[in-house]
Formats: C-alpha cells, sequence, structure tokens
C-alpha cells in the first residue's frame, strides 16, 4: 500500500467524499482487505450498494482488487493509499475544486463527530488510562502559513515515530488523531 494519493482532480475527491465510500475506504485502510459482502455486514448496508462502491472507489483510484485473495472464488478489496492529501490552494482555483475541498473537509469533521460519538457510548468499555488519554485540546496561535505547515509535518513524524515506538505494545490500540488549524481574523466572533 502506498502512503499518500494526492488528488488534484475535484471531481476524484468528491467521489472519496460520497458518506458511504468515506466509510469503506476508512474499514479497508484500518482493518484491511474485505469482500463487499463482508463490508456490507460491518457497515449495515448491502452488499449491492457496498459493491457498487467499491467499484466507484477503484475507478477514482482509492482501491484495487486485493491481488492475493484467500480464496479464488472471492472478490477482496484493498485500500492503495493510507492517507489521501489534496492542496487547498490548487483547488481553490476553481469553483467545483473549492466545493470538493469544503466538502471533504465537512466530511473529516463528521468522521471526527462520529468517532467521539462511539467512543462516548463505548466509554465503559475502555480502561482508565485510555478514558484519561483521548479527548480534545484546542490551542489559540499567532503563526504563519509556514509554520502552520511546519507544525503538520514535525505532527506526522511525530505521530509515525509513536507508531513505530508502540508497534509491539500489547495495549496500544488504533487512535483517531484529528488536527486542523484555521487562520482567524481578529474582528471575526470566535
Amino acid at each position: 500500500m502506498d502512503e499518500v494519493y494526492h488528488v488534484s482532480d475535484p471531481r476524484t475527491l468528491k467521489a472519496v467524499a460520497h458518506p458511504l465510500r468515506v466509510r469503506l475506504l476508512g474499514a479497508l485502510r484500518n482493518d484491511g482487505p474485505a469482500t463487499a459482502t463482508e463490508l456490507a455486514a460491518r457497515l449495515g448496508e448491502s452488499s449491492g450498494a457496498t459493491s457498487y462502491h467499491l467499484r466507484q472507489l477503484a475507478r477514482f483510484g482509492f482501491t484495487e482488487e486485493d491481488p492475493a485473495p484467500r480464496d479464488r472464488r472471492e472478490r477482496r478489496w484493498r485500500a492503495r493509499h493510507r492517507y489521501t492529501s489534496w492542496s487547498n490552494a490548487e483547488l481553490s482555483t476553481t469553483p467545483e475544486g473549492r466545493e470538493a475541498a469544503a466538502f471533504m473537509r465537512h466530511r473529516q469533521l463528521e468522521v471526527m463527530t462520529s468517532s467521539i460519538d462511539t467512543f462516548h457510548r463505548e466509554h465503559d468499555t475502555w480502561s482508565n488510562a485510555w478514558i484519561e488519554a483521548a479527548g480534545m485540546s484546542d490551542h489559540m496561535a499567532r503563526l504563519t502559513p509556514a509554520s502552520v505547515m511546519a507544525l503538520y509535518e514535525r505532527v506526522t513524524a511525530l505521530i509515525a515515530e509513536m507508531e513505530e515506538h508502540d508497534e509491539a505494545a500489547i495495549d496500544a490500540e488504533q487512535v483517531h488523531v484529528y488536527m486542523g488549524a484555521y487562520p482567524r481574523h481578529p474582528e471575526s466572533s470566535r
């Protein structure tokens, strides 16, 4: 699996922003290859719907058939990339690009909210250590665009370092890590 799929076509970005497609791609990235039927059962969808949307994801370069299926009769799918990225500046040159990037930012927010809600619903199943570690914080900092980009790069590198460090840890879990930075005009309301 490649690390990052950089999307520059607004239509490609919009293709992955579909609610079921986002969930399918996330499941393949997080849990590995699966059939449309397995994904349908896991996500509470019909196998016809998952099959159709997996083919659409493949059409736009996000998924592919697993070259090593467990059984020749089954069609297993896998994610082609670990992450999807795009340039907001590059996409902002057209109305379609601005719309696609805004749509994806809102989709990311929905996924984040869903993961927080799931954690709260499952609160009693987590250890005190995880209950203490989970959460969010916000910071207001005065930074340049270059510093924000450097911050993203350093946090990404730190996450990779921590993943490597915790690779064999028995109490390691998959963790949603979100980071966002948006400038604010001083006269804007909070």
